[in-house]
């Protein structure tokens, strides 16, 4: 039987602001009254399950789960990890999604029309299930910056955005993962409006263990979910 375990309070002062003027949408999306405490019930704290074979043997390669003439354009990466508690245990069957831009900034999506290429063979998303050790892994290709008129001259930088569900997850959580010496973090407002002792967290790390030779460069990104070393989620997620 599996302990129970009592969970310590959020650290919100990892987590960026709801409105940072900076970030220019959160200005009419962000909140202006003082938030309504929910109380949990039963339900919220229910187990969702996930059985396996809802999860397709390409739904964590995402080169191949949408590939028609051939492979995508780009940088082939590994991106892998591990979901943990606030204590450093694995969180297994977490519900990983990611979605991405391809290698040349833009995305599937009728909304962006960034003056950029599509790729017939990458629609960037994919998902997996953390196994008993809290691990992920995908294969991508590395995302390209693109502007996102916030500002002038305004650029995001490379980044795959995750969401994570699952066992006893109230909501599901939303954070990006960002590559390591990006000259475009210092400009950018979303990343910025992380606390500074927190950004480090949203960064990931090359990890030559995780490359695979002649094939693949790999990262290695780590999620924690509670506590004081906890990763900088999305605002209201």
């Amino acid at each position: 039987m599996r302990r129970n375990i009592t969970y310590k309070p959020r650290d919100w002062s990892s987590h960026p602001p709801m409105i940072h003027p900076d970030y220019k949408s959160t200005r009419t999306r962000g909140p202006t009254k003082p938030l309504i405490p929910i109380p949990q019930t039963l339900t919220d704290l229910t187990v969702p399950v996930y059985g396996h074979e809802a999860i397709g043997e390409l739904d964590n390669d995402l080169t191949r789960n949408a590939a028609k003439n051939g492979e995508p354009i780009g940088e082939r990466i590994v991106v892998a990890g591990r979901v943990l508690d606030e204590d450093g245990r694995p969180v297994r069957n977490t519900l990983i999604e990611i979605w991405q831009a391809n290698a040349a900034g833009r995305y599937i999506h009728r909304r962006d029309q960034h003056h950029a290429p599509l790729d017939p063979n990458f629609h960037g998303a994919g998902r997996c299930l953390t196994d008993d050790d809290g691990w992920y892994r995908f294969v991508t290709i590395r995302p390209g910056p693109y502007p996102w008129q916030n500002h002038h001259n305004a650029w995001r930088p490379s980044h795959i955005h995750f969401s994570l569900f699952g066992p006893s997850f109230v909501t599901r959580l939303i954070t990006q993962m960002y590559f390591p010496g990006d000259p475009l973090l210092a400009y950018d407002p979303i990343f910025q409006s992380v606390p500074g002792h927190a950004r480090d967290r949203l960064i990931s790390k090359f990890d030559l263990d995780l490359t695979v030779p002649e094939w693949a460069t790999g990262y290695r990104f780590d999620i924690v979910l509670r506590g004081p070393k906890e990763t900088p989620m999305e605002a209201g997620k």
